[in-house]
């Protein structure tokens, strides 16, 4: 049974609960106001996709994804850029079910593929991924520059 779907904009009040759980658990303030604003800009101007789980009508998780464009490819990508379930619904398959939305969407838009980038100590997140088909990608260094 799906238990997955694209958010709409009907549930921005939950999806911001469960996008400000996603950030504290990265470690960042509690700002729901701030999480709906950002949330309500990204379904509006459609600069990214995002794909919820439910569970009894309750949101209980979801998926960001971001587009970026390989001119090498001459493709589109998706940036997996988010990905969330609320800790009283792991275990179940909501992320799996996730992750597939993600790979419909790229496999719809004819993209090359999905990116993703997550901690090398993020053991379950790292089997997750593998389990799914992903395969760690160690032909190139990934750098950051921060604006500050």
């Amino acid at each position: 049974m799906k238990n997955t779907r694209k958010a709409t904009i009907q549930d921005l009040q939950q999806l911001a609960e469960l996008f400000d759980q996603y950030r504290i658990f990265y470690h960042k303030d509690s700002d729901i106001p701030a999480a709906k604003n950002f949330l309500t800009e990204r379904i509006q101007t459609k600069d990214s996709e995002i794909f919820v789980a439910e569970s009894e009508g309750r949101l209980v998780g979801f998926v960001q994804l971001y587009p970026l464009f390989s001119s090498t490819r001459m493709k589109r990508y998706w940036l997996l850029n988010d990905l969330y379930v609320n800790e009283n619904y792991r275990g179940k398959g909501f992320s799996k079910e996730l992750i597939e939305e993600a790979k419909e969407l790229a496999k719809l838009t004819d993209a090359a593929g999905i990116l993703l980038e997550t901690g090398k100590t993020n053991d379950i997140g790292n089997k997750l991924y593998r389990s799914c088909g992903f395969e760690i990608y160690d032909e190139v260094n990934f750098y950051e520059w921060t604006n500050k």
